[in-house]
């Protein structure tokens, strides 16, 4: 499936960016026996409309339409949507959009007993982050191997 979505992502990156609009990501998947090709889409700085979304959504099927040979041969049902505020922390300008942000951390193994941590991103390298937690009334930093990371995203603090 990946196959599929770097040929439609090569051929629809050039449309979302024309109208400075910013390629999230892309997924292909089989969901109780009906395939959806998923693009998610933003725009700086307060995000992305339904009117632009439902435009831009023209845009790309008709792009699709013309592929030849057609990398998707089997039915589909496109959505295109913003990724929403809790979105995935994926490329190294997502991680620079959250440096200082509240995040969301699900790891592959716990870390002082817990395997998912909410807190303030402080900083990051390629080896590990490192997270302001606050534990009841006071902060706590917590340093996390990348490598544990299960996923990352922008979380909402209550």
């Amino acid at each position: 499936m990946s196959k599929v979505t770097d040929i439609v992502r090569s051929a629809v990156e050039p449309i979302i960016a024309k109208r400075n609009d910013e390629f999230v990501d892309i997924e292909y998947v089989k969901e109780k026996g009906q395939n959806y090709l998923r693009i998610y889409v933003d725009k700086e700085p307060n995000g992305i409309d339904i009117d632009e979304i439902a435009d831009l959504s023209e845009l790309v099927s008709e792009k699709l339409d013309t592929l030849d040979p057609d990398p998707l041969p089997d039915s589909y049902i496109l959505e295109l949507s913003s990724p929403g505020a809790e979105r995935p922390i994926k490329t190294e300008k997502d991680w620079q959009k959250a440096q200082g942000e509240y995040v969301h951390l699900g790891l592959y193994q716990k870390i002082d007993g817990k395997k998912m941590y909410e807190g303030t991103l402080k900083s990051y390298n390629d080896d590990e982050v490192e997270l302001e937690v606050k534990i009841k009334t006071r902060r706590k930093t917590v340093v996390v191997p990348r490598k544990l990371i299960a996923n990352i995203r922008f979380a909402i603090e209550f």
